[in-house]
This record gives C-alpha cells, structure tokens and sequence, in this order.
C-alpha cells in the first residue's frame, strides 16, 4: 500500500473533513484511499487502499494540498475527474508584509474582478491564500496564468495583462 502525507493549515481542516466528513469521506470514495486527519498540527496521511492504482493517492495527495490551499473541496475534486488537471503553487514567500498585502490586492482586485478576469481568460481556476497564488488547470491554461501572476507581481499595468491573456487566447484558438 501506498501512504503519503501532506501538511495543510489548521483552519483549512474543517474545509477538507466538510459538513458531517462528507467531503474527506468523497475523496475517500472516489480516490480508493483511506485519508487521517491530525488536527493538533495538520499533517493529513492518504493511504492507498486498493493496490492496483497508487495515481489515485497521489491524486487525493493534490486534491487535499488545493483545498489547504483555498480551494473549495467542489473545485478540487477536478483534479480526480480529469488525469491532465494540474495543482500548481505560486510562492510569494520572498515578498516583504507590506509588499505581499500589495501584491495580493493586485492579484485579486476589487471584489475580485482580476481574479475572474484571468479566471475567465485562462479558465484556470485561481485561489490566493496566505503566501501563495494557487492554481487548477490544463498545462497551457497555468502557463498563461501563471505567466500573467508574475506580471502582476512585477509591477505590470492591469490592462498590460489581460491584454497578454487576450492575444495568449487567440494564439491558442489559432493554433487548432
């Protein structure tokens, strides 16, 4: 048997176990594994039960990583569903308090509109938790979110990225 571990945040805990455990018990269920839950520290173990598919824990392994990371256990079960999602973690550890409060404004907007922008334009699914930019997509659509992050993170004007995000749709549309 396969058995990983994953350390997620305390308050992200009642997230992953969801309502009565029914969102730990549905990762269970459909990742043929059987998930422990420390909540004194937050390390959570994912043990494969069935032998014949260890993927399946190491998807339940990205699954309970995005929801420590701010997703909704609704968006990152995806990751199951789907073999070619990807779980990918932009750092902003290097970024100073004052900066990263700055930062993550950017990132988000206001009431969220960057955010849904690059969201729309990518259809990559953004969370921004604690010192990390957290996204769920395809490897061309994290590409180009993640390349219009970093613009963000340097300074870029907003309209400079989404215009990025535009000609990096049409490229794509172009090439199929």
């Amino acid at each position: 048997m396969v058995t990983q571990y994953v350390m997620i945040p305390q308050d992200r805990i009642g997230a992953l176990i969801g309502h009565n455990g029914i969102a730990k018990e549905e990762i269970e269920r459909r990742t043929a594994s059987r998930i422990t839950v420390n909540s004194e520290d937050g390390e959570v173990s994912v043990e494969g039960i069935e032998d014949r598919d260890p993927i399946k824990t190491l998807r339940a392994v990205d699954v309970i990583s995005a929801i420590g990371r701010g997703f909704s256990p609704e968006k990152a079960v995806a990751l199951i569903d789907d073999d070619l999602l990807i779980f990918d973690v932009i750092s902003l550890d290097h970024l100073t308090p004052k900066t990263l409060k700055r930062v993550k404004g950017r990132i988000i907007g206001q009431k969220g509109k960057t955010r849904g922008t690059i969201e729309n334009l990518t259809g990559v699914k953004i969370s921004v938790y604690g010192k990390t930019v957290s996204l769920i997509g395809f490897s061309h659509q994290i590409r180009a979110a993640g390349d219009a992050i970093e613009m963000l993170i340097k300074g870029a004007p907003h309209s400079a990225v989404y215009g990025f995000l535009e000609r990096q749709r049409g490229m794509r549309v172009e090439r199929w």
